[in-house]
């Protein structure tokens, strides 16, 4: 099976990758995780029928990473998708979740709001090469490549990409040939970084099982190789364990 590799150049006026060590408080890695990116791909080509996901090979750092700090309000509730389908069928009236308030000023039973420091990242840049892997080898690869290079260079996605949060929309464009601009030139040790929230192994129709994972990043000359999801190098976690 012949794999395809696709290219996009990304870009945002903001951007927030947490280091998950940072507990409360947000503070991004300096370098969009292969979560973040695989996001990205799905945002603008994916398809439950299909059992495929996207592989994040390669990052390139395009800028220097300049941090900036911002507070933020935080919802503590969340609506429920029984509550919700009332609100549709029009049984219950639409109760708004309050981001402006704690639950005494409120006067309700909501939580309400916290505030949390961010250190987020701006004006940021970044080359993403990704591939997709088949689950079953069922699918047809060349379709899928030729859907989705389709839907990439006309701007289409089925919902707004974004850096981190939904809040920090991301740009795109899908590059056809190689790019003249180099990767800004830095080495980090990035030490462990997150690598996906979701064991990618299972999700199917859309069934997504949570399954965190992490790897040791090297930003060498503002490039980050992304090892495959199999490969050793990933480091899965099964209950309290990880898997090597």
């Amino acid at each position: 099976m012949t794999t395809q590799t696709h290219c996009l150049e990304t870009w945002g006026d903001l951007a927030c990758f947490s280091r998950p060590e940072m507990k409360v408080e947000r503070y991004s890695y300096p370098i969009i995780t292969p979560a973040a990116a695989r996001g990205i791909f799905d945002a603008i080509y994916f398809k439950k029928d299909y059992n495929f996901y996207w592989q994040i090979d390669r990052i390139e750092l395009l800028k220097s990473p300049k941090y900036i700090a911002l507070r933020r309000n935080e919802v503590k509730d969340k609506a429920s998708v029984s509550e919700i389908q009332k609100w549709i069928n029009g049984t219950k009236d639409i109760t708004p979740l309050w981001a402006d308030g704690t639950s005494a000023e409120l006067g309700t039973d909501q939580k309400g709001r916290t505030q949390r420091q961010t250190m987020a990242l701006k004006n940021v840049r970044y080359r993403i090469y990704a591939h997709i892997v088949s689950r079953d080898n069922m699918a047809d690869m060349a379709a899928l490549n030729a859907q989705f290079e389709r839907r990439a260079s006309q701007g289409k996605c089925f919902y707004q990409p974004f850096f981190g949060c939904r809040e920090f929309p991301a740009y795109f464009e899908l590059l056809k040939t190689p790019s003249k601009i180099p990767p800004f030139d830095i080495d980090l040790d990035l030490g462990w970084m997150l690598y996906d929230v979701f064991d990618l192994n299972q999700i199917n129709n859309n069934q997504a099982k949570p399954a965190i994972s992490v790897f040791r990043a090297q930003l060498k000359g503002g490039v980050l190789n992304v090892p495959n999801y199999l490969s050793p190098e990933v480091h899965k976690i099964e209950g309290e364990t990880y898997v090597e």
